[in-house]
C-alpha cells in the first residue's frame, strides 16, 4: 500500500471553489478505485495551502485509477471546473508508504 499527498497551492480567494472541488473528489475517487483519507482546506496559518490524501495499492493500481478517473463524468466535470474556474495556481504529488505502525484512530 501506498500513500499519494497532493499538495496545492491555491488563490486563496477562491478556497469556496477549493472546498467545492474537494468535495466532488470524495465521491468520484472512491469509486474510481482509492482509498479516500481526505482533501484537507486552509484553516489556520497559510491560506493558500491544501492537501488531498488517498491510499492506493500500487503505482500499478494508480495508473490504472487514473485512467478510470479520466473517464469518470465526475471527475472530468471536476477537472474541467479547476480549469475553468482557474483557482489552484500549483499541484504536486509524491507517493510515501507508511514506514512505522499507525499512531492514531482518528476518524474524520
Amino acid at each position: 500500500m501506498i500513500t499519494c499527498f497532493i499538495r496545492y497551492e491555491i488563490d486563496s480567494t477562491k478556497k469556496a471553489q477549493f472546498e467545492a472541488y474537494a468535495q466532488n473528489w470524495g465521491e468520484a475517487i472512491p469509486r474510481c478505485g482509492a482509498d479516500l483519507i481526505g482533501y484537507f482546506a486552509p484553516h489556520e496559518g497559510s491560506s493558500n495551502l491544501c492537501y488531498g490524501v488517498y491510499n492506493i495499492e500500487s503505482l500499478a493500481a494508480y495508473e490504472a485509477y487514473r485512467q478510470r478517473l479520466t473517464q469518470d463524468p465526475l471527475g472530468r466535470e471536476n477537472y474541467a471546473f479547476a480549469q475553468e474556474e482557474k483557482f489552484i495556481w500549483r499541484e504536486d504529488r509524491t507517493f510515501l508508504k507508511l514506514a512505522s505502525q499507525p499512531h492514531s484512530k482518528l476518524e474524520f
